[in-house]
């Protein structure tokens, strides 16, 4: 869907991004991770040219993105911002129906839509014709996804958009992000310095210092696999936390024990990610209360918290030396 082909940028004397390379595929979500001026940000405007490159290539579709002007191209990429962006004096409603006005939309389709994306982002309904900053900060933050996502684009940028919310509302955000069935069909490029956050919602993460590529992968590559120190000491304070996120039921299936039985519609899915697991169990001592099942094998496996625990483990060891 998109690809960089050795990409630069300088301000002044500063390179900012340095000779950078990557794709994103069509329905992936692939998360810029780095500290602040590692040349994230400007990455993410290059490809929808709120910053020209100064070298190399972007291409959306195989088409390079210099043949089309500017707006034209922005009208076809939604672009959420951490400080949502919305014009104070209007509405949500006329927030929300900005680009549809630009491509010409009538009122009873941009209506339509408007009130789609409101109930889907449970937004309440009486909030049309409100100003933004009658709106709580999720709230402002809902109304801007929607913005961005009302004209249905392929593909989503997004910078720091959850970054300005408390860690309580973010993580309702963020989870609601996740279970939103038209974001998933979406490619989405994420800016973001919240290396949690990153591995919460990236299928792939771009890592970034100083304006250069450190390493892209998935999660799981950047905790096991790193390329380099920098990669491996970028993660070492929350690693345990990521592990705990990442991991699934599936992951540690084969060193749970073998009490197996016939799976149930009941039972959680073996996606449930260790963490989740945890939570369920913890409460329950050493009782197996929770059942999980795995969809490849039809099986299903009751569990309790050391056994988890210990699975858990076992997988850490593992990994290290794969």
């Amino acid at each position: 869907m998109i690809t960089l082909a050795e990409v630069s940028k300088n301000f002044g004397n500063t390179r900012a991004v340095n000779n950078i390379s990557f794709t994103v595929a069509d329905g992936e979500t692939l998360v810029l991770l780095g500290t602040s001026g590692c040349g994230k940000t400007t990455t993410l405007k290059m490809i929808n040219r709120l910053i020209e490159p100064d070298a190399g290539t972007i291409s959306i579709n195989g088409q390079q993105i210099n043949r089309d002007k500017p707006e034209l191209l922005r009208r076809k990429i939604g672009y959420v911002m951490q400080n949502t962006g919305l014009f104070p004096h209007y509405t949500v409603a006329e927030n929300i129906a900005v680009v549809p006005k630009l491509l010409k939309w009538d009122k009873e389709k941009t209506l339509g839509r408007t009130l789609e994306l409101i109930e889907k982002f449970r937004l309440p309904k009486d909030c049309m014709e409100l100003l933004p900053h009658q709106l709580s900060g999720g709230q402002q933050q809902r109304v801007g996804l929607a913005r961005a996502l009302v004209a249905d684009p392929d593909i989503v940028l997004m910078d720091e958009p959850f970054g300005a919310l408390d860690n309580v509302t973010r993580s309702g955000i963020q989870s609601e992000f996740k279970a939103l069935e038209e974001l998933k069909r979406k490619t989405i490029v994420m800016v973001t310095h919240d290396v949690q956050e990153a591995f919460e919602l990236a299928d792939r993460i771009c890592l970034m210092d100083h304006g250069k590529i450190v390493q892209i992968g998935t999660p799981k590559d950047l905790l096991y696999k790193p390329v380099s120190e920098f990669a491996r000491k970028f993660l070492d304070s929350q690693r345990l936390a990521l592990e705990f996120k990442v991991i699934t039921i599936k992951d540690i299936w084969e060193f749970l024990p073998l009490k197996l039985i016939k799976s149930e519609e009941r039972a959680l899915s073996s996606s449930t990610d260790v963490w989740s697991a945890m939570e369920r169990l913890s409460s329950a001592g050493d009782y197996p209360v929770e059942l999980f099942s795995d969809l490849e094998t039809k099986q299903a496996k009751r569990i309790n918290f050391q056994e988890l625990s210990t699975a858990f483990h076992f997988y850490k060891q593992r990994a290290k030396y794969d």
